[in-house]
C-alpha cells in the first residue's frame, strides 16, 4: 500500500470575480468547496476506494445549493432540471454515465449504479430514470430543486433563443453576476494507487432539445486511467467535447510522455484556448500529485493530500 493518497475537486470555472463576490457568499462558497474535500479525503484516509472518495465529494457538492449540479441545478427551457453526471476507475477503465434525468437526488449515484450494475456505460432520460427506481436511488420531488436564484435567473431569460452559462445569484441579499459553467467534480489517488474521476452538473439555464454537454461523455469530461491519470472538466462543454478535453490529458502523459501539469496546460491553455472554449479542470495522477488549471478567471476548487496540503480557492 502506498502511504500517498490525494483529493481535488472543483466546483465550476468562468467569470468568477472577487469584486463581485459578497464576503458572506465567498465564505459560503469556501466552506462548501471545504465540506466536500474533507467527505472525499475521510474515505481516502480509511483506505476507502478512490472511486468511492470521489463520489462522497461530489454527493457534498450535488447536495449543497450553491452548486449547479444536483439540488442546485439550473433550469431548462420547460422549467424543469436535467442533470448528467458520470463517473470512472482507472484501475480497468470502468466507467458509468446518466445524461437528461429527473428528480435524482445524487447524479453521481446513479451513475455509479450504471458502472456497477447495467451491464452498460451510458444510460439517458427515462430509461435512466426507471434504472434509478429499480435500483432504490433516492428521489426527490420537484420542490426539493427549486431555488429562488436559479428560477429567476431562468425567468428573465426563458422568453428568449438565449441559454445560459451566467449564473446570476440573487443571494445573501447581493445581486452577483457572473458568467459561470456549473459543474462539479472530483479526482482521487487512493492508497492502492487506483486513480477515479466523477462530474455531474445541472447544465446550462434555459437549455432545450435535451442538450447535453461534456459532463457526462466519458473522455470529454471526464477520465481516468491508472496508467496516466484521472481528469474533471468544467467549462464550455460543446468545446471539452469536440476537444476531447479528459481523454487528450491521458494521452498527452501517455503517448507523449507529458508530467500532469505539462498536459494539463497544454489541453487548457494552448488547445481549449485556440477553440475559444473557456473554462478549466483538475486532475490528478499516479504518484499524487495535482493539477487545477484554468483559462476563466477563476474555478471553485480545492486540494487536499497525505502530505498535509489543504488548500480551497476560487480565484486565479
Amino acid at each position: 500500500m502506498m502511504e500517498t493518497y490525494t483529493i481535488v475537486i472543483h466546483g465550476g470555472a468562468g467569470t468568477i470575480l472577487k469584486k463581485d463576490m459578497t464576503p458572506e457568499l465567498e465564505d459560503a462558497y469556501l466552506k462548501g468547496l471545504q465540506d466536500a474535500l474533507d467527505g472525499g479525503y475521510a474515505v481516502l484516509e480509511n483506505d476507502g476506494s478512490a472511486v468511492n472518495a470521489v463520489k462522497a465529494a461530489v454527493v457534498i457538492l450535488e447536495d449543497n445549493m450553491l452548486f449547479n449540479a444536483g439540488r442546485g441545478s439550473v433550469f431548462t427551457k420547460k422549467g424543469l432540471q436535467e442533470m448528467d453526471a458520470a463517473i470512472m476507475e482507472g484501475k480497468n477503465l470502468d466507467a458509468g454515465s446518466i445524461a437528461g434525468v429527473r428528480n435524482v437526488r445524487n447524479p453521481v449515484e446513479l451513475a455509479a449504479e450504471v458502472m456497477h450494475y447495467s451491464n452498460h456505460v451510458f444510460l439517458s432520460g427515462k430509461g435512466a430514470n426507471d434504472f434509478a427506481i429499480k435500483q432504490g436511488i433516492k428521489l426527490e420531488p420537484d420542490e426539493f430543486f427549486f431555488s429562488q436564484f436559479r428560477y429567476d435567473q431562468w425567468k428573465a431569460i426563458r422568453d428568449s433563443d438565449n441559454y445560459s452559462l451566467d449564473h446570476t445569484h440573487q443571494q445573501l441579499e447581493e445581486l452577483m453576476k457572473d458568467k459561470k459553467f456549473g459543474t462539479v467534480g472530483a479526482v482521487a489517488l487512493d492508497r492502492y494507487g487506483n486513480v477515479a474521476a466523477a462530474t455531474s452538473t445541472g447544465g446550462m439555464t434555459n437549455k432545450k432539445y435535451g442538450r447535453i454537454g461534456d459532463t457526462p461523455i466519458i473522455g470529454g469530461g471526464t477520465y481516468a486511467n491508472n496508467k496516466t491519470c484521472a481528469v474533471s472538466c468544467t467549462g464550455h462543454g460543446e468545446v471539452f467535447i469536440r476537444a476531447v478535453a479528459a481523454y487528450d490529458v491521458s494521452c498527452l502523459m501517455e503517448y507523449k510522455n507529458f508530467s500532469l501539469q505539462q498536459a494539463c496546460e497544454e489541453v487548457v491553455l494552448n488547445k481549449l484556448v485556440k477553440m475559444e472554449g473557456e473554462g478549466g479542470l483538475i486532475a490528478v495522477d499516479a504518484q499524487g500529485h495535482a493539477a487545477l488549471v484554468f483559462n476563466s478567471e477563476g474555478m471553485y476548487r480545492g486540494v487536499r493530500d497525505s502530505k498535509g496540503r489543504n488548500e480551497v480557492a476560487i480565484y486565479k
